[in-house]
């Protein structure tokens, strides 16, 4: 008999990266613990902070950060930027904002170190999934959350590197072909409740690739192997917040923490994840 191990997949959303935080609080505070965890894009970074501290101080620690993190920090707009733009460079972003905060966060250099085993999905210019568990870790988080056409791409061991939401194998993928027998995803999800399209040109690419995100979760769901125990957190809904947006971060905390623990209270620690928790769907107003 196959040993039983239990993964957390990260996926990613920009800034509705924190989300995943009140996730991990209510999961944690039931007892569910994982063996190892799996990232994509922003989850990367997540997964990454977790695997150094696996436990509920380290989520609040980690909800600090997120409390503390505004767009500047993560997407500034400066000169350089636009220039880029008439320039034709290759990416709008500056990544170093971003790294700096990627190097203060982490206490180890190379993904190896983390308390506990996490692997990284990023994506090759072929569209497929580099998983990532050895080496530099703000390397991989860099490669892994490189948005394409926002941040550039990442050399890793010769090969440029983009953000993991682009490969056609995604991060649920990757934790099942490393032996998870039970698999718990933690959704960003989507802005289902926008008024109309976000402003700016990395807004909307980011809003793109945070519905990219939950229809591969969407079809993985559905062609995953019942021998798989699969879960999914709630995402939230009505979500109003663009993925571009970093001042709501305490208030989806909360959401998430408090849609997570009504979840388990209702059984969805015994219950299959299904496709149709991540349907495209409209809101009336």
């Amino acid at each position: 008999m196959s040993e039983e191990k239990t993964a957390f997949v990260l996926a990613g959303g920009g800034s509705l990266g924190c989300i995943q935080v009140g996730m991990l609080r209510a999961l944690l505070a039931a007892g569910v613990y994982p063996d190892f965890v799996v990232g994509s894009s922003v989850g990367a970074l997540n997964a990454c902070y977790f695997a150094a501290y696996p436990d509920e101080k380290g989520v609040e620690s980690l909800a600090k950060i997120w409390a503390s993190v505004r767009r500047r920090d993560i997407f500034p707009f400066t000169l350089a930027t636009a220039l880029s733009v008439i320039k034709r460079r290759d990416s709008l972003i500056d990544p170093s904002p971003l790294r700096r905060l990627v190097e203060k966060a982490l206490p180890y250099s190379l993904l190896e170190e983390a308390k506990l085993p996490v692997c990284l999905v990023a994506t090759d210019m072929q569209g497929v999934a580099v998983p990532l568990s050895r080496g530099k870790a703000v390397e991989a988080i860099m490669a892994s959350a490189a948005v394409p056409g926002v941040y550039p791409t990442v050399d890793i061991d010769g090969a440029p590197l983009m953000d993991g939401a682009v490969a056609a194998n995604t991060p649920v993928r990757a934790a099942a072909s490393l032996g998870a027998t039970k698999i718990f995803i933690l959704p960003t999800g989507y802005a289902c409740d926008l008024q109309g399209p976000p402003s700016g040109a990395v807004a909307r690419a980011l809003h793109a690739i945070t519905l990219l995100i939950a229809w591969q979760l969407s079809r993985d769901i559905e062609r995953l192997s019942e021998t798989v125990e699969l879960h999914m957190a709630p995402a939230l809904c009505p979500l109003d917040v663009s993925p571009y947006d970093f001042s709501q971060s305490e208030r989806l905390m909360t959401r998430a923490t408090l849609s997570t623990q009504k979840w388990i209270e209702g059984g969805g620690l015994t219950l299959r994840a299904a496709s149709s928790q991540l349907a495209p769907h409209h809101h009336r107003h």
